[in-house]
C-alpha cells in the first residue's frame, strides 16, 4: 500500500521521493531572499510523519550537525512514513551568531505566530503551518545558551500518553518532566495534538561530539520504535540497555558573590546536598568562597564562563529518587559514546 503525496509550500512530493523545499520567508533589508530549508523524505509505504528541527535559537548549532548526519544515514533509504527535517529554523539569528531574531524576539516564545505579525510571529506561523501541524511527533534540538553547557537530556511532558516511552527510547541519560511554556513550539504543537521531545545537549556556538552522536542515535532509536526504519543490524552498536533516569525536579546553585569561578565538579557529576561545586574568588586577592550544591542529584547543566556576578545561575542540579542509579546511567552513557569512532556510524 502506497501513501498519498505530501504537500509542502504548495509543492506535491510523491511517495518514494526525497527533496529539499525552500519555503519563502521575509527577505533581509538588503532585499536578499531568505528561505526555510525543509528536507522532505517521503517513504513509499505508509507510516508516521516525524519532524526534526534545529536552531530555533540561531546560535544553537549542535542540532544542525545532527540533522546533517541524519540525512546522510543510509538506513533512511527504506523509510516508512515521512521525515521532515529543518536544519536551521531561525535563519536570521544563525547568520548573525545570535539566539534571537533581528527584532530581538525569542522565536521559541512566539508560537503560534501570525502571518501579519512580527518577523518572529511570521516565521513561527510558517513553521507551524508547513512542518508541524500534520505531523505525528516532533523532535526539537537545542543546546545550552552562550557559555552554558547541558548534559544530553530529553525534556517532555511525561504525563501525555506515550510520551514517557518515547523519551526513554531516545536514550539520553536523563529525562526531565517539563511543563510546556507559553509561546513555545512544544506548547503549540501539543495544542495541535503533536507531542514534541526537546533534546538539550552541549553549548551554543560550539559542536560537541558526544552530544551530536547521542542526538543522532536518539532520533534513529525513536524512528525505529515507530516502525519508520528497520530494526538494527549487526553493524550498529547499541547504547546500554539501562533505562534513562527520570528527574521530576531540578534547581540551580547560584553565585553568592561576584568574582572568578573555579570549578571543582564536572558536568554529569553526582553531588550531595551541601557538597562543594566550585569556588568564587577575588581576582585581585586570595579571598575565596565555596559554591555548595542545593540538593543531592546530578549536574545536568553549568556555566562555562568563569567570570560571574552575584545571583548568577551556575550549576543546574537534577534530583532523582535513586541518585546512585542515575549516576551510573550517566557514566555508562558517556563511556559508550566516547569509545565510538568519530563521525557517523554505519548502521548497515
Amino acid at each position: 500500500m502506497r501513501q498519498p503525496p505530501l504537500v509542502i509550500a504548495g509543492q506535491s512530493i510523491t511517495p518514494g521521493r526525497r527533496t529539499r523545499i525552500d519555503v519563502p520567508l521575509p527577505s533581509l533589508f538588503t532585499q536578499t531572499p531568505v528561505f526555510l530549508p525543509v528536507h522532505v523524505l517521503h517513504g513509499r509505504r505508509p507510516g508516521p510523519r516525524l519532524f526534526v528541527v534545529a536552531a530555533i535559537h540561531g546560535d544553537e548549532i549542535n542540532g544542525i550537525e545532527i540533522v546533517r548526519r541524519l540525512l546522510t544515514t543510509p538506513i533512511l533509504h527504506n523509510l516508512r512514513g515521512s521525515l521532515l527535517a529543518v536544519p536551521v529554523v531561525n535563519v536570521y539569528g544563525f547568520v548573525r551568531h545570535s539566539r534571537y531574531l533581528p527584532d530581538r524576539r525569542d522565536l521559541n516564545r512566539s508560537f503560534p505566530g501570525s502571518e501579519s505579525g512580527s518577523l518572529a510571529a511570521r516565521l513561527a506561523a510558517t513553521l507551524l503551518h508547513e512542518v508541524v501541524k500534520d505531523s505525528d511527533l516532533g523532535i526539537d534540538l537545542h543546546t545550552g545558551a552562550a557559555h552554558r553547557e547541558n548534559l544530553p537530556q530529553i525534556r517532555a511532558a511525561l504525563d501525555e500518553i506515550g510520551v514517557q516511552t518515547l523519551a526513554q527510547v531516545f536514550g539520553a541519560p536523563v529525562v526531565i518532566n517539563s511543563e510546556v511554556r507559553d509561546g513555545s513550539l512544544r506548547g503549540e504543537a501539543a495544542a495541535l495534538g503533536v507531542p514534541v521531545l526537546v533534546y538539550e545537549a552541549g553549548e551554543a556556538l560550539r559542536f560537541n561530539e558526544l552530544s551530536i552522536r547521542a542526538g543522532l542515535r536518539g532520533i534513529l532509536a525513536v524512528m525505529r520504535h515507530l516502525g519508520m526504519i528497520r530494526s538494527s543490524g549487526r553493524g550498529e552498536r547499541r547504547l546500554p540497555s539501562r533505562q534513562p533516569a527520570i528527574a521530576r525536579a531540578t534547581g540551580w546553585a547560584r553565585a553568592q558573590r561576584s568574582g572568578v569561578l573555579r570549578f571543582v565538579q564536572p558536568l554529569g557529576a553526582q553531588v550531595e546536598l551541601g557538597q562543594q561545586l566550585a569556588t568564587i574568588g577575588d581576582p585581585f586577592g586570595s579571598e575565596e568562597e565555596p559554591v555548595l550544591s542545593p540538593a543531592t542529584g546530578i549536574i545536568i547543566g553549568r556555566a562555562n564562563l568563569p567570570l560571574v556576578t552575584e545571583g548568577e545561575a551556575l550549576f543546574h542540579i537534577a534530583r532523582f529518587g535513586q541518585t546512585d542509579v542515575a549516576a551510573e546511567t550517566v557514566e555508562r552513557f558517556q563511556h559508550q559514546l566516547f569509545d565510538e569512532p568519530t563521525q557517523t556510524v554505519d548502521f548497515n
